[in-house]
């Protein structure tokens, strides 16, 4: 019998938002960045102003927690277009986010507090 996985659905990670025309917008995620699946945790890149996955260990500003993707994009050879939720107030469940693989507990709280002080809060 055929084994089937269901995968991260669009916005699932999203609890509560106070107006999706006032929490969401549509950014460009920059080129290299790869497939990126909902509740994605992302970075602001500081030169351009893209986003990408966040990444911890960066110093171009993608380091810095600054949205949660909405819906899967697909940004492995060219910049796309994303829906980011980029401000609260908000709350998302934090166990439906796609963290760095390897990122530390530390990292993933300095993340939650960089969300919160942009008014998305996890819960």
């Amino acid at each position: 019998m055929t084994m089937l996985t269901e995968g991260k659905h669009t916005g699932g990670f999203l609890v509560w938002e106070v107006l999706r025309d006032y929490t969401r917008e549509t950014v460009t995620i920059a080129s290299g960045a790869g497939k990126l699946e909902p509740g994605t945790v992302l970075g602001r890149i500081t030169t351009g102003g893209k986003y990408t996955s966040f990444a911890p260990g960066a110093s171009n500003g993608s380091q810095n927690a600054s949205g949660i993707l909405w819906d899967s994009v697909d940004a492995s050879a060219s910049d796309a277009p994303g829906v980011v939720l980029l401000r609260g107030p908000a709350i998302a469940n934090r166990h439906d986010l796609v963290w760095p693989d390897g990122a530390t507990e530390a990292q993933i709280t300095a993340a939650t507090t960089a969300l919160a002080s942009i008014g998305i809060i996890l819960r």
